[in-house]
Formats: structure tokens, sequence, C-alpha cells
């Protein structure tokens, strides 16, 4: 019996089975990141918030996972955190450009998700600015991602050909409606690991995001 060739639609946005999510969730453990499974979007949201420790200044990463589980808001609403993005965006970017750099790039906690996550538990985000690639990376004391299960793939190639396939295409659609412009694949980050405690991942049996 041969096996049912899926469209590129079924490929990249159809939750991964139960089976695949917890071998994922098993191989993000062994490269030291700390793994929730949320059931569904409330239980996600809760994981996120559960994950930030009190009195951290926390910044958001630009994705729209976060924006669509109403993190940013709620990190406004909450008095255990500071929400850094209403104090970044009042700044006047000329004459306090170093602080926000600073400010931005360098939170106690920072909320976002990435574009792909293999099977073998790596972490691929793209960006155009990449302006939240830095604090994934090293700029942020703790970082929390969550991330829809229809985004993990088998490995690192296909990781990169859900990007280039099927993020880009909605995302460059969306810069373009918001913003007036092309988006771009400038720049690729690939986590494959992280001293532990410092990563946790949310990952959430729901199609969310691109």
């Amino acid at each position: 019996m041969s096996t049912p060739t899926l469209t590129t639609s079924e490929r990249y946005t159809v939750p991964a089975s139960d089976e695949v999510v917890e071998r994922t969730a098993e191989a993000l453990r062994g490269r030291g990141f700390e793994v929730r499974i949320a059931a569904d979007r409330d239980a996600a949201r809760e994981a996120v918030f559960d994950l930030i420790p009190v009195g951290s200044e926390v910044n958001q990463a630009s994705s729209l996972t976060v924006d669509t589980l109403g993190i940013g808001d709620a990190l406004v609403e909450r008095e255990e955190y500071v929400a850094l993005k209403p104090r970044l965006w009042a700044m006047d970017r000329e004459t306090h450009a170093r602080e926000f750099r600073q400010q931005f790039a360098g939170p106690d906690v920072v909320v976002g998700s990435v574009h792909a996550v293999t099977e073998d538990g790596q972490l691929v985000a793209a960006s155009m600015s990449g302006s939240q690639l830095g604090m994934y990376a090293g700029g942020a004391g703790h970082v929390v991602l969550v991330v829809g299960t229809q985004k993990i793939v088998p490995d690192l190639d296909s990781a990169f050909a859900r990007i280039e396939d099927h993020v880009f295409p909605l995302e460059d659609a969306r810069a373009q409606e918001v913003y007036g412009m092309h988006s771009a694949i400038n720049k690729l980050l690939v986590i494959r690991g992280d001293m532990p405690g410092r990563l946790a991942v949310v990952l959430v049996r729901d199609a969310i995001g691109f």
C-alpha cells in the first residue's frame, strides 16, 4: 500500500501526532531545554506565564503565535511582571537609540516562537531584521518559546524547506499588508542546545502561527 502524498498545506499546517510530539519533547529535553506540552491555547498561555520568574522584565519578540495567544496584553496587565514593550515603544528612537537597543536586546526574559522544530530537538527561527534572534541566542537571561506542533519537521533540511515554502510567503504577504513592504529571510538561527534552565519550549497541540 503506498503512502499518501501530503499537500504543502497538510505538511505544514496539521499538528503532529501524539507520538511525534512526545518524541520531539524528549529530544528537546536531551539538549538542555525545559519542555511543557500544552493541550490547547489556554493551557499554552498559562504555561508561558508559569515559566516567567516573578519580578522579571519581559520583552515580547515579534511573533504571530505570541500575538494570537494574547500574551503581550496579558503581560502588561499582570502585576507580577514588568512588560518592556510599552516602555520601549514610548522611547524616542533618535535621542534614546542606545538605551532602546540595550533594553530591547537584554531583557530578563523574552517570550517568542520559532518557525520549525526538528524531531531530534533543534529549533530554527528566521528573521528579516534579526531583532529577536540575538535575544534567543544569548541576549536574554531566559527564553520562553511557544510553538504549535504543526511546526515539527523531521530534520534541518525539512525545517529550511518549511521556512522557504510555507512561512516566508505568508509573512511576506502579511508584511506588505501591515507595513507596505516585502519581507526577507535575511537571517537564520539554529539552536541546537543551551545551558540547562535558560530556554523553555511550550509545545501546543494545535496549529498556531505560521
